[in-house]
């Protein structure tokens, strides 16, 4: 029987019986073979989310297309670009700009995630790309942003890199829907990045990631065979290996004899 695809109620109704999957995929194919995988959400770019092939390949998942703060704009910019992902087929949308332009969308009833503990594109404020929420200060400050959130009407925000005893304590203390990523099992869903899983990260591998496939690996044999495939064309055609007959197309010896005569004539 095909799924269906989840709403904000059956994400509330589910919170506390089961965890949910979630995914960050980029490309058409990835969300694919996430819905035939059964993931429950997935975020994605925004250019995703208004490719109209998108839908024929994840009917069922649940999407949010975000994108960093700075990219987007002030809370104006924010609302026309929810409206344009709303219309696109999105169930929600990513945030990572102040509270204000989160109660901007979400009091225009667009669902909004947030995102607290370590986010990337603030990590300056928190000391880089650490954990954040070490100490019982840093913990209550995170507390102090899901507070926030609850009020200016998100939905749910992403938890990332916290202590689990933290992350755990305050998904027992609010309403919003919690994605861990990196903060251990206490929230409603877990979050990987789709290139952590098929092991395709350039660079360093955050400590929550976990390698499934090894995808460079195949990339990098690929790109081997690719330069020997090159390399034997190119000795093909320097030998006049190639073309062979099978690959050109040639003429009926009358007409190619009528040719030669009138090109003779022309000339």
């Amino acid at each position: 029987m095909p799924r269906t695809r989840p709403t904000i109620a059956d994400l509330r109704a589910i919170r506390g019986t089961r965890q949910l999957t979630m995914l960050r995929v980029l490309t058409l194919q990835e969300a694919e073979a996430a819905e035939k995988a059964g993931i429950d959400i997935v975020s994605i770019p925004p250019d995703l989310m208004l490719n109209r092939e998108y839908r024929d390949a994840a009917p069922s998942l649940f999407s949010m297309p975000g994108d960093n703060f700075y990219e987007i704009g002030g809370p104006d910019d924010f609302l026309r670009w929810s409206f344009q992902m709303y219309r696109a087929g999105a169930d929600a949308v990513y945030c990572s700009a102040g509270f204000g332009t989160v109660k901007k969308m979400a009091d225009e009833a667009i669902p909004v995630i947030g995102h607290v503990g370590l986010i990337p594109s603030r990590a300056t404020w928190t000391g880089g790309f650490k954990a954040v929420g070490k100490t019982a200060r840093s913990a209550m400050e995170i507390m102090e942003a899901v507070r926030r959130y609850e009020a200016a009407g998100a939905f749910g925000a992403e938890i990332e890199v916290v202590p689990v005893e933290v992350a755990e304590e305050i998904c027992k203390r609010t309403s919003l829907f919690l994605i861990s990523m990196g903060a251990g099992t206490g929230c409603d869903a877990q979050y990987l990045f789709a290139d952590d899983i098929l092991g395709q990260t350039q660079g360093k591998m955050p400590r929550h990631g976990k390698v499934y496939r090894d995808f460079n690996a195949e990339f990098a044999r690929l790109q081997d065979q690719r330069i020997a495939a090159f390399s034997e064309f190119k000795a093909d055609v320097d030998s006049r290996a190639y073309p062979e007959d099978r690959h050109i197309v040639k003429m009926d010896p009358s007409e190619l004899a009528t040719f030669l005569s009138e090109l003779d004539a022309a000339t």
